[in-house]
């Protein structure tokens, strides 16, 4: 809906289902920003009394309760808790004292302005939401308008405040190289709970966002709060449960130990930290995070992702012409429709220590550049794209033997490669230029219709000597001209379409899903490990942003053998991409991946930008079952790893149908109580479910099947 005035000084952001009610309230000389509610969306009759409503606080003398329930609770004043934002002031003042000056409103948002006055800061809380989303959006500014710089040692995007449960559950991921988004479930802890990346970019071992819930919430049922940062660089996101009861969750760009530093006439602005209120589970929270990604984050949401090849995994870095056009050949005859040509290709890359920032077509592998490869590739119906690492250099290359000061590192310390590698400061301006000249020229001399941009180093050693008190702003800056040359781009070439990739996933979230198309959800292309690392991708993210390969048997990482077929099922659940030595496939293979690559086109559109529905099972570990709707039409993907699980269940039900219509069955593959054809109604569907042969507890391990459903009579 929009923010609407509820009585002065006091605010709602009401979505379709959720109202977001806040405020300011004065003590004596002390102003706080609040939250009033949280929830259901409530009449609007209804808004004003809900601002009137207080809750009981502990009467300890110890405990200054009141900061639990601000927008943006500072260090300063009598509060002791969990500080959004700390500053230092000139002599070493760290006490904020902030005052309500005015209220901005905008369409769809509002700013609400307070200062401190002696000091001369302004700080600026910024509210918006949109007319088809369920989401809040905050951010915060803070402009120096003293005389005397300010330094802030933590500024968050804005605290938000879980309303009253009589218990408190989180759910979150967490993870590693090749194991991303881990789901994990459990009683949110007294005290504070910190998921964070101090690596630069968002990083494998947390992503940023939390749901909280009153554990009883389920997949379909329950209330769920979420709370998302949409940044790409080092972030914290603090869970803070008191003693008495409270819960807030703050969110914010940094981690412990840099700082920002403002200088008389300079400003700042945050990320976006985001907040959904569900009624429907963990689902519905899921499907409305999908739909807001879609509708508000996604540059290009309506456009079906194409059936793409990498050649990392049957080249690795020897990679040439011939050798490129082997493999495109064969993918093409698959059905492919973009043609990726990974790691290998420039300088003197023949391994991973060297060349490293010598973007220019090895001349020894491609003597004419890579014009004749990328001819071909398009003359096979096929797009053309490109693996690059912008961000970083070898240290045995001609640009860091050129210029060494570009990289991240302090006067008079090591130079430590991680990696093989050194980060490259995309705050410089410099740097940014060089970036955006090599990478534009690219794009246009090989009409380049795709980049894989990748990150595969973390941050150490982080200087930047140039910068002088502004040094830690490279912690910020960096990821902002990450932002700002992939903008340029896109702006430059308009058909240009990107994947971020940071070692796999670690560089996933809804700060750089502005700028790109979809994501490498990991490195790990193991089918059944795959399902896990998906499973907890699904939660905030789409299918049509998670790039999924279907690649060789035994698995490069894992050694594992999985059927082809339940690798592609698995791969199909997102947005297919190829990424085995196809070369080494048998013509039954082939002509197997053929016709499965031709199975996901047909029903890519309800994938790629359906509701899902995650139906039953533990993924990779027990049978298990995604299910997509759009329109008329239902995709399910149905997985049995293991034979040996006797308790398998029954039936499956689907979900989100409508129960009175009629539904037929369009494409059925083993279904026993579902041959094509055969036609039921949803009620019968959601609540008395189908036989499927792969979660029968009989047979081999690694079975899968695609069903299709259609509506053909509604109620």
């Amino acid at each position: 809906m929009s923010i609407i005035p509820v009585g002065e000084h006091t605010w709602a952001a009401v979505t379709a289902t959720s109202t977001y009610l806040f405020g300011v309230e004065t003590d004596g000389e002390d102003t706080r920003v609040v939250q009033w509610y949280w929830g259901p969306r409530l009449p609007e009759a209804a808004l004003a009394e809900a601002a009137r409503f207080r809750t009981p606080r502990s009467g300890s003398s110890f405990l200054d309760p009141r900061a639990t329930d601000e927008l943006l609770p500072v260090d300063g004043g009598r509060r002791s808790g969990l500080p959004s934002l700390q500053a230092t002031y000139e002599g070493g003042v760290r006490s904020v004292e902030l005052a309500f000056t005015e209220a901005v409103p905008g369409p769809g948002e509002i700013e609400l302005v307070l200062r401190d006055k002696t000091y001369g800061l302004r700080v600026g809380l910024h509210v918006r939401c949109a007319e088809d989303t369920d989401v809040v959006e905050r951010w915060v500014t803070v402009a120096n308008e003293g005389t005397a710089a300010v330094r802030f040692g933590r500024l968050d995007s804005g605290s938000w405040i879980v309303p009253e449960q009589r218990a408190y559950r989180y759910t979150a991921v967490y993870g590693g190289w090749a194991r991303e988004t881990q789901l994990q479930r459990a009683e949110l802890p007294v005290g504070e709970t910190t998921f964070t990346s101090r690596t630069g970019t968002t990083g494998h071992r947390a992503n940023p966002w939390i749901m909280i819930d009153a554990g009883d919430a389920t997949e379909e049922s329950g209330e769920v709060w979420t709370v998302a940062l949409a940044w790409s660089g080092s972030w914290r996101l603090t869970a803070q449960h008191l003693p008495e009861g409270d819960v807030t969750v703050t969110a914010g760009f940094g981690h412990d130990g840099p700082s920002w530093h403002l200088a008389p006439g300079e400003s700042l602005r945050t990320p976006a930290v985001l907040g959904l209120y569900s009624d429907g589970g963990y689902g519905a929270a899921s499907r409305a995070w999908h739909h807001h990604v879609r509708r508000h984050v996604l540059p290009t949401p309506e456009e079906d992702r194409p059936v793409l090849y990498n050649s990392w995994e049957a080249t690795g870095f020897d990679v040439t012409e011939a050798g490129q056009l082997e493999l495109a050949g064969k993918a093409a005859a698959l059905g492919v429709e973009l043609f990726v040509v990974d790691d290998g290709w420039f300088g003197a890359r023949d391994c991973d220590s060297r060349g490293l920032g010598d973007w220019w077509p090895n001349p020894a592998r491609f003597p004419d550049g890579l014009t004749r490869l990328f001819t071909e590739v398009r003359a096979l119906g096929m797009t053309a794209g490109l693996w690059v690492e912008p961000e970083m250099v070898n240290p045995d290359s001609d640009l860091y033997r050129s210029r060494p000061d570009w990289v991240l590192h302090y006067p008079d310390r090591r130079r430590d490669t991680m990696r093989n590698q050194l980060v490259l400061n995309f705050a410089r301006d410099d740097v940014r230029a060089w970036a955006t000249g090599w990478l534009d020229g690219l794009v246009r001399e090989y009409g380049l219709a795709y980049l894989k941009w990748d990150m595969n180093r973390n941050f150490s050693q982080a200087g930047w000597p140039d910068a002088g008190d502004r040094a830690d702003m490279l912690w910020i800056e960096h990821t902002r001209g990450v932002y700002d040359v992939m903008d340029e781009l896109r702006r430059r070439n308009p058909g240009l379409r990107i994947e971020s990739c940071s070692g796999g996933g670690g560089r996933v979230d809804l700060g750089v899903l502005r700028r790109t198309d979809l994501v490498w959800t990991s490195d790990n292309t193991d089918a059944r490990d795959r399902q896990a690392i998906q499973h907890g991708f699904s939660y905030l993210y789409p299918a049509n942003v998670m790039s999924a390969w279907a690649t060789d048997s035994p698995n490069p990482h894992t050694r594992r053998e999985v059927p082809l077929r339940y690798r592609f099922h698995v791969a199909m659940a997102g947005t297919l991409g190829i990424g085995g030595d196809l070369t080494r496939w048998s013509a039954e293979e082939l002509a197997e991946a053929r016709d499965l690559v031709a199975a996901y086109k047909a029903i890519r559109p309800v994938v790629q930008r359906g509701r899902l529905h995650r139906l039953a099972g533990v993924p990779g570990r027990a049978a298990s079952a995604v299910q997509y709707v759009l329109d008329d039409r239902v995709v399910v993907l149905a997985y049995n790893p293991f034979s040996l699980d006797k308790r398998t269940p029954g039936r499956l039900r689907l979900a989100g149908l409508d129960p009175q219509a009629v539904y037929e069955v369009v494409t059925s593959e083993a279904a026993a109580t579902a041959p094509e054809g055969s036609r039921w109604h949803g009620r019968t569907l959601m609540s008395l479910g189908l036989i499927l042969p792969t979660w029968s507890p009989d047979g081999p391990d690694y079975r899968s099947e695609l069903l299709e459903l259609r509506r053909v009579e509604a109620s």
